[in-house]
């Protein structure tokens, strides 16, 4: 199965400035999760963000919140529990996609991942957009919801697919996009290698 762009949402979880010093890798997750939001802007693909407790765990960064069309307050970690499903189909009719990305991978990720899955939906996470503040726990949070469903991806694979064509009118600005992004660390390198 593809990526549909009219069929998808991007859903950003708990990019919290607070939490992110603790996660591991978390300059080059938020730089992927702004890529897809960037992405996700330039096709009208709605893009919310959820935060898990901001009155304990602060918002989630501006540059994130920036982004995203509506940003939901949660207090379950699994946040289609705090309204989530609800809030994408309002944002966009016929939804059947969901693009995840987030912190922590085996936690708030992973239970909103589980509770889209359980709602119907195809669920695509973005590893190198996720983080945990042990690298294992992302590790073993990916292989859970691969053996539940859910299909990993790349940015670049989100956002070609949703172009579907070098003759999209966005296709240049996406590009653009694409261009922009940083080239891999040798740490990244090894990761996705693994």
């Amino acid at each position: 199965m593809t990526m549909n762009r009219e069929s998808s949402a991007l859903v950003l979880v708990d990019y919290q400035g607070r939490l992110m010093p603790a996660v591991a890798g978390h300059e080059a997750m938020v730089q992927e999760a702004l890529f897809l939001g960037h992405v996700a802007n330039e096709l009208d693909i709605p893009v919310l963000g959820t935060e898990q407790n901001p009155a304990g765990l602060g918002p989630n960064l501006d540059s994130v919140r920036a982004l995203c069309s509506h940003t939901l307050t949660k207090m379950h970690f699994d946040a289609t529990k705090d309204g989530l499903l609800d809030k994408l189909r309002a944002a966009r009719p016929g939804l059947s996609q969901v693009v995840l990305a987030g912190c922590e991978a085996h936690v708030c990720l992973l239970q909103t991942a589980l509770g889209l899955l359980r709602a119907g939906l195809q669920v695509f996470v973005v590893p190198q957009a996720c983080g945990s503040r042990r690298p294992e726990d992302k590790a073993l949070a990916l292989q859970r919801l691969q053996q539940q469903g859910a299909v990993l991806v790349n940015g670049e694979m989100v956002a070609f697919e949703w172009l579907q064509s070098c003759t999209a009118p966005q296709f240049k600005a996406v590009l653009n996009w694409v261009k922009q992004r940083p080239a891999p660390t040798p740490a990244q390198q090894v990761e996705t290698a693994a």
